[in-house]
């Protein structure tokens, strides 16, 4: 490689005029020069990354990790308490849902008791009404079979006095009506 070099040098010295102003990187007299400066650079962006920039970058990374971690362990307790809330939610609709139910089937035996109360004093009623209606249809008829007599002894008189043409007497129809004759 050296061979390389010395011929790149001679073939640059050759093209150019001494103090023309090449390029300096092929200038092989002014290479350490630029190896030492290149040193220098070299040390100083090493402790600048590894004092400065790597550390803060490394500090920048571990506070987000740690507030990443942070988050989600928060997330974590706050989902574990929004589970407690939901299973004591399910627990209180649960308990009102029984409940609703009871005073459901309070409420319709309640009403079905009230039900049948009120269709026993219907029934009651109803019951007293025939009872009275029977009593006066029994007066009726009763009234209407005194008249039936009445009615009979003045038909078979009339009768009596049509086809025969004499008058029956009342004494007569009653003792013929009674089966008596």
């Amino acid at each position: 490689m050296s061979v390389f070099l010395a011929t790149a040098a001679a073939a640059a010295a050759a093209a150019a005029p001494e103090g023309s102003g090449g390029l300096p990187q092929f200038d092989l007299a002014k290479w350490p020069g630029q190896m030492v400066w290149m040193l220098v650079i070299f040390g100083v962006m090493l402790f600048l990354f590894a004092k400065v920039f790597v550390p803060r970058v490394g500090g920048t990374i571990a506070d987000r990790e740690d507030r990443i971690s942070g988050d989600i362990g928060d997330a974590r307790r706050l989902k574990e308490q929004a589970d407690d809330q939901v299973a004591e939610a399910a627990a209180e609709m649960a308990l009102a849902r029984s409940a609703a139910q009871k005073l459901a089937i309070d409420a319709k035996a309640k009403a079905t008791a009230d039900s049948a109360a009120a269709e026993a004093l219907e029934e009651a009623r109803l019951a007293e009404t025939f009872a009275r209606a029977e009593i006066r249809i029994g007066d009726a008829r009763d009234r209407a079979m005194s008249h039936v007599r009445e009615i009979a002894s003045d038909t078979a008189q009339a009768i009596v006095s049509r086809l025969t043409g004499r008058e029956a007497t009342g004494d007569e129809v009653k003792a013929a009506l009674a089966g008596k004759a």
